[in-house]
């Protein structure tokens, strides 16, 4: 008697089950987003050069590849519109702290700054990273900040 009873009650809810089921093989949904907005704030080195205006004068970073791969060895120029002193450049993670990467600079003509940093990988697909240029202007301190996405697959 026990089979004839269940069989009955799943007629009654045989119906629900298929709607159920094919609520499933509906229409494709359209695909996730993952959030990631673009911020528009973030140097984008494949457009040129990244400025930034202090005490007039103007600075232009760049870091190649453009796309700033991790763990890989980057370079990085710096143009200066006017003659500064004591240029020292160090990368910091933005959003997380991944230590302090000094970058050795060297001048490469007037007003032209190069060096090379390696960085490591972030677990998030997201990692946006600071340099902090600083430099003196006439005895005074000053400082640039650019911010920068990692591993940029713009």
């Amino acid at each position: 008697m026990l089979p004839v009873k269940f069989l009955s009650q799943l007629r009654l809810y045989f119906p629900l089950l298929i709607i159920f089921s094919l609520m499933g093989c509906s229409k494709e949904k359209s695909p996730e987003t993952s959030g990631f907005v673009q911020d528009d704030t973030l140097c984008q080195f494949h457009l040129g050069y990244c400025d930034k205006n202090v005490a007039d004068i103007n600075l232009q970073l760049l870091i190649t590849p453009f796309d700033t791969p991790s763990e890989k060895p980057l370079n990085i120029s710096i143009i200066s519109s006017k003659e500064i002193d004591d240029l020292k450049v160090r990368i910091e993670g933005r959003d997380m702290f991944m230590g302090v990467i000094p970058v050795n600079m060297n001048k490469a003509g007037e007003n032209i700054y190069k060096g090379e940093l390696i960085y490591g990988s972030c677990s998030s697909d997201y990692m946006v990273w600071r340099a902090f240029v600083s430099f003196t202007l006439k005895g005074e301190a000053k400082v640039a900040i650019f911010d920068f996405l990692a591993d940029n697959q713009v």
